[in-house]
């Protein structure tokens, strides 16, 4: 298996396997100075038609349905990454899918962040999780590389940061003794991949949600394509004599003797 396992295996380098689709001249100009408008948004995966349709391609996967969905095309080959340019949710946005087999995912999402002045809060990586059970999606701002070499390469070229925004996909763990290796590298099953169709949504949804609110409102939930309320003012409740709300409060049953009543709540 090679380089494409990549939980597990070593860092050696290899030559990338670029599909045809990725293999124009970049052609982007270098910018003069940071644009704060700008994110990297980043896909992690294996190139190649061999592994297109793996538990592992899950990033490729989002990155594909978003640029779909934009009408943003991502043939252009810089930095080792099949990127391509465009405007989302009114940001403008670089989306990535590194060519360089999942372990040095680093090598080119730290090239294209240095040549494009990118901070590493304004990289977000999509990615496929081991630990989440399928099918889940989770946004976090930031955090550990939690045994995935993807993400492990992305740090160490960031110079250790691991201060950049992420999310997860879950793939679940195999049954058995199937070797880790060996379960991401298979392709989803026709139930799986059912689940994991509407999770790529889901991912989707989540990128725009950053874009449009920011990591702090997006990890909390807010809603990205609903307008917010306004908060109404609380209306005080005009206090009543004791003696009248105890009145209120009980009246006489049919024997003669007292029972209670709901009290009657005012909006």
């Amino acid at each position: 298996m090679g380089q494409a396992a990549s939980l597990f295996t070593g860092s050696k380098k290899v030559r990338a396997a670029v599909p045809a689709a990725a293999k124009k001249s970049a052609g982007f100009d270098k910018p003069q100075e940071e644009d704060p408008d700008l994110w990297l948004v980043v896909g992690l995966g294996n190139p190649g038609p061999r592994y297109e349709h793996t538990r592992h391609n899950v990033g490729f996967m989002v990155i594909d349905a978003l640029a779909r969905m934009e009408s943003i095309t991502v043939d252009r080959l810089q930095e080792n990454a099949a990127v391509g340019r465009g405007r989302c949710c009114g940001k403008k946005v670089l989306l990535a899918k590194p060519m360089t087999f999942m372990n040095n995912s680093g090598e080119s999402v730290g090239r294209l962040a240095r040549f494009y002045r990118v901070p590493a809060e304004r990289i977000l990586v999509v990615y496929d999780d081991l630990d989440l059970p399928s099918a889940k999606v989770r946004l976090r701002a930031k955090g550990g590389h939690g045994g995935h070499n993807g993400m492990k390469s992305i740090s160490a070229h960031l110079q250790g940061s691991k201060d950049f925004p992420r999310i997860r996909v879950g793939i679940g763990r195999p049954e058995g003794q199937m070797p880790i290796p060996t379960y991401v590298l298979q392709d989803f099953s026709k139930v799986e991949r059912e689940e994991i169709d509407v999770a790529i949504q889901e991912g989707v949804d989540l990128v725009k949600a950053v874009l449009t609110l920011g990591m702090e409102k997006a990890v909390s939930g807010v809603k990205h394509d609903q307008p917010q309320r306004p908060k109404q003012p609380k209306q005080r409740v005009p206090q009543q004599p004791q003696e009248q709300q105890q009145q209120q409060e009980v009246a006489p049953d049919r024997q003669g003797g007292l029972t209670q009543e709901p009290m009657a709540v005012t909006n």
